[in-house]
């Protein structure tokens, strides 16, 4: 298992071993939204969710706080997530990105899941000191794509289900086992879904005036034909 170490805001640091790494999908608070991006993907061929949310079992060695990830061929991308990362001493917010191979998941969602990194930036806050404005929070994804910057995702954590009702939905209790990290859901793209050459995401909060951020680089391996 890896161990990830994280700079907490307002001082201090966290090592976590991360034991287990969720991804919630399908996890949007518009229950109709839901259904109708469901039916939407499942006409191009995508399988459909056995139940809203779901939850993705990962291997815990795809968290990765780099600032590269390596990925076969052009047909990945990323895209913003919170992530809740469970420690002995509680329970931290940190900002991540579900990179996935969208060829893939045409045919098997959790596959493509499965074939990228999951990058996370260092930074992360205490759940505890966003808990009581949480749906203020703002999500924002950029990406580069030949060259060009451009804004890729944007959204408020409203769209999304409240992390500590998917947690509930997940355990059946208020918190995650120790040493499990778990994205939360994404906002919806902004143009074309697809590759970038890198991606950037942050997490902003406006009540505290503070941003979690984290930038990416993808690297596409040369694969053989």
């Amino acid at each position: 298992m890896p161990t990830l170490h994280f700079q907490v805001a307002g001082g201090g640091e966290l090592a976590l071993d991360i034991q287990r790494l969720i991804i919630a999908g399908w996890t949007g608070r518009d229950l109709e939204a839901v259904q109708h991006h469901i039916e939407e993907l499942q006409a191009i061929g995508v399988k459909p969710p056995a139940s809203v949310p779901t939850f993705y079992p990962l291997a815990a060695s795809l968290l990765t706080t780099a600032d590269v990830i390596e990925v076969p061929r052009d047909d990945s991308s990323g895209e913003i997530e919170v992530v809740l990362l469970q420690a002995g001493d509680g329970l931290y917010v940190g900002v991540g990105s579900d990179h996935t191979d969208r060829k893939v998941e045409a045919y098997d969602v959790t596959v493509s899941k499965q074939m990228c990194d999951k990058p996370v930036g260092k930074q992360v806050w205490r759940f505890e000191e966003v808990a009581d404005h949480w749906d203020s929070l703002e999500m924002r994804c950029w990406r580069v794509r030949d060259g060009e910057r451009a804004l890729y995702q944007e959204g408020k954590v409203t769209r999304l289900l409240d992390p500590r009702e998917l947690i509930q939905r997940l355990t059946g209790e208020s918190s995650l086992p120790a040493g499990t990290a778990m994205f939360c859901g994404t906002q919806a793209v902004i143009g074309e879904l697809g590759h970038g050459e890198a991606f950037e995401v942050e997490l902003h909060d406006p009540v505290r005036n503070r941003t979690l951020r984290h930038a990416y680089r993808v690297e596409s391996l040369a694969v053989a034909e």
